[in-house]
């Protein structure tokens, strides 16, 4: 099984990459959040593989984080649930905002989810659950926070939506904003800040 690759950015378009491994081109699909951190074409890039081989297709999957690969293996491991959906929630929310609505049983924020309707996400409840409670409870064990953002992030992160930017981008932009400035910083200058990171 192919799990990791190095090598150059050879070709890349949102959801597709290609990837020189010595004289051999690597096609996978990625999800945006793995997309909007790659380097520049002609760059050396690392990537996290998962090899999807069903009887009647074979595709290849590229992540920078192996959370992220964790969380598509969960997905598509998941009843009624593909790669192309698992792509597209990874693509749609951050992973800890994702599992901590599948914990709190929020169908409003899993329906945001491009191609996640009502029964999808009552589902995705209900199958999801406990593996994504251990999923974070894995995350936490190992010092990766999975705090629920302040009011004032949460406003910034509203904000720049609204200006256009896709919600797991603005939530790491947020992030970031709160990294840099602190806790304490207020939703405009969180605001002000992340837009210097989406």
């Amino acid at each position: 099984m192919i799990e990791w690759l190095s090598g150059i950015l050879r070709f890349k378009e949102p959801n597709h990459i290609v990837v020189d491994v010595q004289g051999v081109g690597y096609g996978m699909d990625v999800p945006a959040s793995t997309f909007e951190r790659l380097p520049e074409v002609g760059s050396p890039v690392e990537l996290h593989t998962y090899y999807y081989v069903r009887e009647d297709e074979t595709a290849l999957f590229g992540f920078l984080t192996p959370e992220e690969r964790t969380v598509f293996e969960i997905f598509i491991n998941t009843s009624g649930i593909g790669p192309k959906t698992s792509l597209g929630i990874l693509s749609s929310v951050p992973i800890g905002e994702f599992a901590r609505a599948v914990m709190e049983n929020d169908l409003a924020a899993l329906m945001k989810v491009r191609g996640v309707g009502r029964k999808t996400a009552e589902r995705l409840i209900v199958e999801l659950r406990d593996k994504m409670k251990s999923f974070m409870l894995g995350l936490e064990s190992r010092g990766i926070p999975l705090e629920k953002p302040s009011p004032e992030a949460e406003d910034a992160i509203a904000a720049l939506v609204q200006l256009g930017t896709r919600p797991a981008v603005a939530a790491r932009a947020v992030r970031r904003a709160v990294e840099i400035l602190g806790d304490k910083a207020s939703g405009e200058a969180l605001l002000r800040e992340a837009l210097k990171h989406r």
